[in-house]
């Protein structure tokens, strides 16, 4: 019954929803249970208004359940710009308009990254605190709106809030403490000094933020001229309009405490109460620092697979060509004789492991660790991908072929017997390892909580 109504709202067919939900009226509570789009999402995502209607006027509840992604209805249905469908939805309650999905994300937050403005018109009429909301990450629509080059958008927003007394919420700050001219220099969104910094806006205040600092120490100043292609017309419109660098806020400090104590028997610094300066090493870190809020997952996916994939091959490479290289000879030692000779090997061990087998040991090891752990990274990436059977196929034979290398080039006797347990122990324990070591930060990390709170 459930995959009938999901392929009945696939194509939008009202009347084989009808003649289904005639045959069983409890069909649509049934895929209320089940995991995946239920037959409403669908049919968001889809366009169809009708079965849209139909589904609604069968039981409205439907339209706040959220999906595994994390979507209401209303989050797909504003996304996809379906104004028509958002004001069927809408109809059912305006507190739609505050189901919160992933990261706490709520349909304006959706139609504002994909820059629908009908849609975020018809939203902000039916709820107009739904302005003020904020996601998970502390950012409002305002600082979407930027992060997506959303302008159009933004200005829509703007208007909006300046028109119904309330800008006072373009001040707020994100989770990182930047405001919304840190984002417009981070994203080189100079329309958004243009527009927030003419003299005729309408809210006067939003200037006093000009000087902000975020949690890095930095004015949107400082963003704005680490930016390579800085626009030296909006560099001079910020400083116009007060803006500085935290250099030069720290000097203009000093040489007003400086001014109102001449005295040198009084220290200038007690008066003074310095933000965070960041050295030029600093700030050159933090413009090139990967921005965990901002990235997607898929992004960070796409990030870690491309960083294990070059740690794994650096370490295999290492193991066919390992230092000093190998020897090209069989060699035994002549008995009594007055001649130095080299140790005892046979051709295709390690010159490393005969000569020196403590740091080859020890090469060998954490060369091995690098490589195992880069496979558990790529396992655990590619879980839930097609051709899942495959991959696992390639990890193991790369497995068997690396510890049959390390083991074949280790010279004979206790290293040899050294590593063939490590080839075989190895790729057991460290999935259990980190497994342990992330627990145990988790339960450190929830004591630490509990007894703030207890204290508290």
């Amino acid at each position: 019954m459930e995959r009938k109504l999901i392929e009945a709202a696939k194509k939008g067919d009202v009347l084989t929803l009808q003649n289904l939900i005639k045959g069983d009226p409890l069909a649509l509570k049934a895929t209320v249970v089940f995991e995946g789009d239920g037959p409403l999402h669908i049919a968001c995502l889809g366009g169809y208004v009708g079965f849209v209607k139909e589904l609604l006027s069968l039981d409205p509840e439907l339209a706040a359940e959220v999906n595994q992604d994390g979507l209401s209805p209303l989050h797909i249905a504003s996304a996809n710009g379906n104004l028509e469908i958002v004001r069927e939805l809408l109809k059912v309650g305006s507190h739609l308009c505050f189901v919160e999905g992933r990261y706490g994300r709520i349909p304006l937050h959706s139609a504002v990254c994909k820059g629908r403005k009908l849609v975020v018109r018809e939203l902000l009429s039916s709820s107009l605190e739904s302005v003020q909301e904020m996601t998970t990450r502390g950012e409002n629509c305002f600082h979407l709106a930027i992060m997506n080059n959303q302008f159009k958008i933004f200005k829509e927003l703007v208007d909006f809030v300046i028109r119904h007394e309330k800008g006072e919420i373009l001040n707020n700050k994100d989770g990182r403490g930047n405001n919304i001219f840190h984002l417009a220099a981070y994203g080189k969104q100079y329309e958004v000094f243009d527009l927030l910094l003419d003299e005729n806006f309408g809210y006067e205040d939003i200037v006093d933020e000009i000087n902000s600092l975020n949690k890095n120490g930095l004015t949107p100043l400082d963003v704005l001229l680490s930016n390579d292609t800085c626009d030296r017309e909006v560099e001079a419109m910020v400083r116009a309009s007060g803006g500085k660098t935290l250099e030069e806020t720290l000097s203009q400090q000093n040489s007003m405490a400086a001014s109102n104590n001449p005295s040198p028997n009084q220290p200038q610094q007690q008066q003074i109460s310095q933000p965070f300066r960041q050295s030029p090493s600093d700030k050159l870190l933090e413009y090139f620092k990967f921005n965990k809020l901002n990235a997607s997952p898929s992004k960070v996916r796409a990030t870690l697979l491309v960083l294990a994939v070059l740690i794994a091959t650096a370490t295999y490479q290492s193991v066919l060509s390992p230092p000093g290289g190998v020897w090209q000879d069989d060699f035994w030692p002549i008995a009594n004789s007055t001649v130095k000779q080299p140790p005892r090997h046979s051709a295709g061990e390690s010159v490393m492991g005969t000569n020196k087998p403590i740091s080859y040991g020890l090469f060998l090891l954490f060369n091995s660790m690098g490589f195992f752990m880069s496979l558990q990274i790529i396992y655990l990436l590619t879980s839930g991908i097609r051709m899942q059977f495959e991959m696992r196929v390639s990890l193991f034979a790369m497995t068997v072929t690396y510890d049959t290398c390390m083991v074949a080039i280790a010279p004979d006797g206790i290293i040899r017997i050294f590593f063939v347990v490590v080839s075989i122990l190895l790729p057991l324990i460290m999935p259990i390892v980190t497994i342990a070591w992330r627990n145990y930060g988790n339960v450190r990390r929830y004591s630490s909580v509990g007894t703030s709170s207890g204290s508290a």
